[in-house]
């Protein structure tokens, strides 16, 4: 249980200082082309740990199992992290930012019915002032909306939900390393196949003529300098790496539901970092929407670790 929430705090950590890191970087690197640094990066990196579980579990990835992770590489990474890059182009990244950061509410409903994990009292009123909190930090009602990005940022969304609760099904198994290792390495061939047919003339002028550009003749090492390179291992190792295989090393203690809530972390968290990283100013509605995450978190684990303490006792 402790280190279930341990492992919770370290993908917190990483997930929430990703776009604060980013930041360093903007405009100077494709992003896809990072999409593909950042998880093929994060395989090399897991590789070892992943077959030292391998051998420690006395497990073998037989023809299924191959399958079943090139298919979480593909719904994880090549899908939903383009998909999520072109609702931000429709939509701009608060939208896009709030819709994501609403991803638990896609897996407690998914967990339901795919792990049967139960959905409890105090999981509804998390998700409630989660979801209220992250309303309050994006403050939607002063953007106006596009529906075609609306639509692909919900549909990201419900993608990388998938990835975590398929996942799941196979940390038991393997354990989070391997799950996180192999989808890496799966996802990172589909974007590479992706950025070579990006060169192809007419699918070039297919995505220019969208006005998606940065779709369009994607370079595969272009643009990294010795200046950039710290950011670029951070988001593949840290963030990509770490964060993730923390991510699914806590679904191995705790349920789907609850690992899931990390990504409510991130809009109260994220403000505060690019404050005391970047001079970011703090407003008003920002500080009442992580008060609101806050409360909503604490309505969860608290519980959570009392349960815990009562069935020891």
């Amino acid at each position: 249980m402790k280190k279930g929430y341990l492992y919770i705090a370290v993908a917190v950590v990483m997930f929430t200082s990703f776009e604060v890191v980013l930041k360093f970087i903007a405009g100077q690197i494709n992003p896809i082309q990072l999409t593909l640094c950042r998880f093929s990066i994060g395989f090399v990196f897991l590789l070892p740990v992943a077959l030292r579980g391998l051998k420690k579990r006395g497990q073998r990835l037989d023809r299924g199992s191959v399958a079943y992770f090139a298919l979480l590489g593909l719904i994880g990474i090549a899908l939903c992290m383009p998909i999520l890059q072109i609702a931000v182009s429709y939509t701009g990244s608060s939208v896009s930012a709030l819709m994501f950061s609403c991803n638990p509410v896609f897996v407690a409903f998914l967990a339901f019915f795919l792990l049967k994990e139960p959905i409890k009292a105090r999981h509804i009123a998390a998700l409630v002032l989660e979801i209220l909190g992250t309303i309050v930090i994006i403050n939607p009602w002063n953007t106006r909306l596009n529906m075609t990005g609306v639509a692909l940022a919900l549909l990201s969304t419900l993608l990388f939900s998938m990835y975590g609760v398929m996942g799941k099904k196979k940390v038991a198994q393997f354990g989070g390393a391997v799950v996180t290792c192999f989808s890496f390495l799966f996802g990172s061939l589909i974007v590479l196949a992706f950025i070579l047919l990006s060169h192809i003339p007419a699918v070039a002028q297919a995505f220019q003529g969208a006005g998606l550009d940065s779709f369009a003749n994607v370079p595969v090492f272009a643009g990294y300098t010795l200046q950039n390179l710290p950011y670029v291992l951070f988001v593949s190792v840290g963030v990509a790496g770490v964060g993730f295989c923390a991510y699914f090393l806590a679904m191995e203690h705790q349920p789907a539901s609850v690992v899931s809530l990390v990504y409510f972390f991130k809009p109260a968290l994220s403000p505060i970092l690019g404050w005391a990283v970047h001079g970011e100013s703090l407003s008003g509605n920002m500080l009442m929407g992580i008060v609101l995450i806050v409360a909503g978190s604490l309505c969860s684990i608290i519980p959570g670790i009392v349960e815990s303490k009562r069935t020891k006792t």
